[in-house]
C-alpha cells in the first residue's frame, strides 16, 4: 500500500497525516507552512527536525493544502522544500479552500466555506472549485471571521458601545490599553491573528445579548457578501470548517437555516475528511 502524506495547514500551524500499510495513521503537528511568510529554506529546515524523523523519508505520495497557496509560484515553494525531504515522492499542493472543499463533500459538490482566522467561500463541484468570492482580508472582507469580530469587538470596547458588566470583563481579562491596541493593529506583526485572539471572550460570554448579536450580524454578513454571490447557491449543500465555525456552531446554523439551507456540515479541521478523500481516491 502506498505511503500518503496529507497535509492542512494554516498560517500558523499545520497538522500532518501520514496513511500507511494495513489502514494504520499518524498524526504530526507542525507550525504553519505559509508560503507567503516562509522561504523554502525556512519550511525545510523546520520539517526536516519536525516532520522528517517522524515519517521517515518512504513516503510515495504528498497531498499538501494550505493558506497562501493562492498560484503555482506559491505552490511550488512548498513543493519544492517537501521534494527535498521526500525525494523519490510524488507532491502537490492545493490551497486551503479546494482541502476545505474535498474534507466537507470529498467528490460530491457542495458549497465549502472556511471560517477561521480568516474567511472564505466557494463552489466545488465534486472535483474542483469551479466559483469562489474573493475574501479580501480582514479590512475589506473576511467577514465572519476570528478577524473581523476581534476587530468588532476591540472598536465596540474602546468607544464604549459593549456594554458595561462586559467592558470590565475584558479589561479584566485583558489589561490592554488603546495605544497597545492601535500598535499592534497599525504597527505590529500578523495583526489579523492579534485581532482573532479575542474571539474566545465572545464564546465564554456568548449567554450575553450582545455577544450573540455581534456574532450573529458577523455571521450574515458572511452568507449576505460571500455565499449568495455564488450562482445557483441555493440548489446546494453547505459545509464549513475552522474554529470559529465549530464553536459558534449553533448560532451558525441558525443563520444558515434562515437563508435557506436545510442541513450545514461543520468541522473544526479538515485533516480527517482529507486523509479519507485520499484513502477512497
Amino acid at each position: 500500500m502506498l505511503r500518503k502524506l496529507i497535509a492542512d495547514s494554516g498560517s500558523s500551524k499545520a497538522a500532518w497525516k501520514l496513511t500507511g500499510s494495513g489502514g494504520s495513521t499518524q498524526t504530526i503537528l507542525t507550525s504553519g507552512m505559509n508560503p507567503f511568510f516562509r522561504s523554502e529554506e525556512d519550511i525545510f529546515r523546520e520539517l526536516e527536525t519536525a516532520l522528517l524523523p517522524a515519517t521517515g523519508p518512504a513516503v510515495d505520495q504528498i497531498f499538501f493544502y494550505g493558506a497562501g497557496i493562492v498560484d503555482a509560484e506559491k505552490g511550488e515553494v512548498v513543493r519544492r522544500a517537501l521534494l527535498r525531504l521526500y525525494p523519490h515522492a510524488a507532491a502537490e499542493t492545493h490551497s486551503d479552500v479546494l482541502g476545505a472543499a474535498r474534507a466537507l463533500f470529498g467528490n460530491q459538490a457542495g458549497i465549502a466555506c472556511i471560517l477561521g482566522t480568516g474567511s472564505n467561500a466557494c463552489l466545488y463541484n465534486g472535483q474542483e472549485i469551479t466559483d469562489t468570492v474573493s475574501p479580501l482580508g480582514f479590512i475589506l472582507g473576511d467577514e465572519g471571521s476570528g478577524a473581523v469580530m476581534g476587530r468588532k469587538l476591540l472598536g465596540d470596547f474602546f468607544k464604549q458601545v459593549m456594554p458595561l458588566p462586559l467592558r470590565e470583563l475584558f479589561a479584566h481579562r485583558f489589561g490592554l490599553t488603546r495605544e497597545e491596541a492601535l500598535n499592534r493593529v497599525y504597527r505590529g506583526e500578523k495583526p489579523n491573528h492579534f485581532l482573532a485572539a479575542f474571539t474566545p471572550f465572545l464564546s465564554e460570554n456568548s449567554h450575553t445579548a450582545y455577544c450573540q448579536e455581534l456574532v450573529n450580524k458577523s455571521f450574515s454578513e458572511f452568507f449576505e457578501r460571500n455565499v449568495t454571490k455564488l450562482p445557483g447557491y441555493q440548489n446546494f449543500p453547505i459545509g464549513f470548517v475552522g474554529s470559529v465555525a465549530f464553536f459558534f456552531s449553533q448560532i451558525l446554523n441558525e443563520t444558515a437555516t434562515a437563508f435557506g439551507f436545510d442541513q450545514t456540515t461543520i468541522l473544526k479541521e479538515p485533516i480527517e475528511g482529507l486523509a479519507n478523500y485520499h484513502t477512497k481516491n
